[in-house]
């Protein structure tokens, strides 16, 4: 395996000058493909196999998938690709440039989640594709930050496949085993618009929203009581009423009501079940009434993960960063990786409390013991 990569400080300079935002606001989205083809060059440089593969619903954007070794089993070191727009006017530096101060390198994606492909790399170096006798793969998503599509879309490929899986999102270098899902549904009722002087010339939508309103209330009390984790700092499930539209003006009848909600379940608790729960339960409040409904996605949603704790990679994390495994409420690709067949850990160097902020940082006091970190885990997981 030849060694020609850039040091860790310029592939970390020419990721964070590489933009690959993604929104769901088309103003703000980019590509990825800056960050793919770099990391694709690097790794043909360090001896991987590399296949780049563009999303089916957005072909200016890709995965990457890169092996170095064969045979089944082995450990995926995997980050998504695109960071959060960032706040033009906020930042104190310039958001694509490497800025090292005073013992920090500041930069959109250095926490969360750029610059952990460079320190993974960085590891790689210090070992021989002929001594893996599993193999190592390097993923890199598209999307995770808008739509997950990029982790989707491996699930229906029904790649990659190992043994073991570490995504390096900021957790302080702390190892999370567990994490909540989340799903956000909107909810439309449709009344009939009339004369306010005479409820009898219209159905209020409104008013309809209201029961709703109160159901939903009642159901996050049962499920409060019905689901408990102390892992989390808030040990239940939430759902939150995030966004309520209805109406036009205050002498007209309501004819149309839309509500958000954010539901955020534990592990073990599926978002097909709690759909197909808060249907029932809207079919039962509403069924005898005038008033028209229906419930869409807002998008696809996230399911929650657990990383058994008696996992190897679990172990192996907690003892190499005398760390206990943790739960956090941020959700990441985990579970879809896990649906892939592998054992997944969440472990990076960069802090939550980074991540979507003016002024991102990573310490550099995180780099090499990241490096050393992810060495451990190759020595322990493909050799």
């Amino acid at each position: 395996m030849t060694n020609n990569a850039p040091s860790l400080l310029q592939m970390l300079a020419e990721l964070i000058a590489a933009p690959s935002m993604s929104s769901v606001s088309p103003e703000f989205d980019t590509d990825n493909m800056g960050v793919i083809n770099l990391l694709a060059e690097w790794c043909r440089t360090l001896g991987f196999e590399v296949e780049i593969l563009p999303l089916p619903n957005q072909p200016h954007k890709a995965n990457l998938i890169a092996t170095l070794g064969s045979g089944s089993g082995g450990l995926v070191l995997a980050g998504h690709t695109d960071t959060v727009p960032y706040d033009e006017g906020r930042w104190s530096h310039d958001p694509f440039r490497l800025t090292e101060q005073q013992g920090r390198l500041y930069g959109l994606g250095t926490s969360d989640m750029k610059g952990f492909f460079a320190l993974a790399l960085e590891a790689t170096k210090s070992f021989k594709k002929d001594e893996l006798k599993q193999p190592l793969i390097l993923l890199a998503t598209a999307d995770e930050e808008s739509s997950m599509e990029g982790a989707r879309a491996l699930v229906d490929l029904g790649r990659p496949l190992a043994r073991y899986a570490v995504i390096g999102e900021p957790t302080g270098m702390r190892p999370v085993n567990a994490h909540k899902g989340i799903m956000m549904e909107g909810i439309t009722l449709s009344g009939l618009s009339g004369h306010s002087s005479d409820p009898t010339l219209g159905v209020s939508a409104l008013e309809g929203m209201h029961k709703v309103i109160g159901d939903l209330i009642a159901w996050r009390e049962e499920l409060q009581a019905r689901h408990h984790d102390p892992r989390f700092r808030v040990p239940v499930p939430t759902l939150n009423l995030g966004h309520i539209h209805g109406g036009d003006n205050p002498n007209r009848i309501c004819g149309c009501c839309q509500l958000h909600i954010d539901l955020r379940p534990l592990p073990g608790m599926e978002l097909d079940e709690l759909r197909d729960t808060l249907n029932r339960r809207l079919h039962t409040l509403l069924g005898e009434t005038k008033l028209g409904w229906e419930v869409h996605r807002l998008f696809e949603g996230t399911p929650s993960m657990h990383t058994p704790d008696t996992s190897e990679i679990v172990k192996a994390a907690e003892k190499l960063t005398g760390f206990d495994s943790e739960a956090v409420a941020f959700c990441t690709e985990g579970p879809y990786l896990n649906e892939l067949g592998m054992e997944t850990i969440i472990l990076g160097p960069g802090d939550i409390d980074q991540a979507h902020q003016p002024d991102e940082f990573l310490a550099l006091d995180r780099l090499q013991p990241t490096v050393e970190l992810l060495r451990q885990f190759i020595q322990r997981f493909c050799l």
